[in-house]
C-alpha cells in the first residue's frame, strides 16, 4: 500500500500509520477467530486455512513488535525521555504476546480432523487471551506514543518502511 501525502508533501505520519497497522493486525486476529470458528463446527477443510494463516498473522504480529522493540522504542526513548517508562511496559507486553504467540501455534499445529471440542476450545481461550492483551496494548500505546510519532522527521522511514508500520505477512 501506497502511503498516501498530505497537501504540503509531507508523508502520512508515522504515528498515524502506526494506528493503520494496528487496524490491519485487528483485522487478521479477527479472520483468525473466523478461521477457528469454522473448524470448530466442523468445517476440517479449513483447517489448512487456520493453520497457514496462525502462522503468517503471528509472524506479522512479532515482525511488527520486534520493529517496535528494536526501532521506534530506541528513537523514541531518546528524543522522548519522559516516555521510557511507558516504553517499557509496551516491551514488556510484547514478551507476555511473545509466549501467547509461541503456544497459540503449538496449539494450532496439533489440531487436527479427529480433534476434540476441548482440544479447540484451548485453542479458543489462547486466541482470546492474545485478543485481549493486543487489543488492550495496542490502544494504550495509539494514546501514548501516537502524538510522539507523528512528530518525527525520519527520512530514512519514509524511504524505507520499517518493520513496525510493514502491513504484509
Amino acid at each position: 500500500m501506497e502511503t498516501p501525502s498530505s497537501p504540503n508533501g509531507r508523508l502520512t505520519a508515522f504515528g498515524n500509520q502506526l494506528v493503520q497497522v494496528h487496524n490491519w493486525l485487528r483485522k487478521e486476529l479477527a479472520r483468525l477467530h473466523d478461521d477457528l470458528g469454522s473448524v470448530a463446527d466442523g468445517r476440517a477443510e479449513r483447517l489448512r486455512d487456520l493453520r497457514a494463516h496462525c502462522l503468517t498473522f503471528c509472524s506479522a504480529l512479532t515482525r511488527h513488535h520486534t520493529g517496535e522493540d528494536g526501532g521506534a522504542f530506541l528513537v523514541l526513548a531518546e528524543k522522548f525521555p519522559e516516555l521510557r517508562p511507558v516504553l517499557e511496559e509496551l516491551a514488556h507486553d510484547h514478551e507476555v504476546m511473545t509466549g501467547i504467540i509461541e503456544r497459540l501455534e503449538e496449539l494450532v499445529a496439533e489440531v487436527g480432523p479427529g480433534s476434540s471440542q476441548p482440544e479447540i476450545l484451548y485453542v479458543q481461550r489462547e486466541l482470546d487471551g492474545l485478543t485481549a492483551i493486543m487489543e488492550t496494548h495496542f490502544r494504550y500505546e495509539e494514546k501514548r506514543i501516537v502524538e510522539a510519532l507523528d512528530s518525527l522527521d525520519m527520512p530514512e522511514w519514509q524511504d524505507s518502511k520499517p518493520a513496525f508500520l510493514l502491513k504484509t505477512h
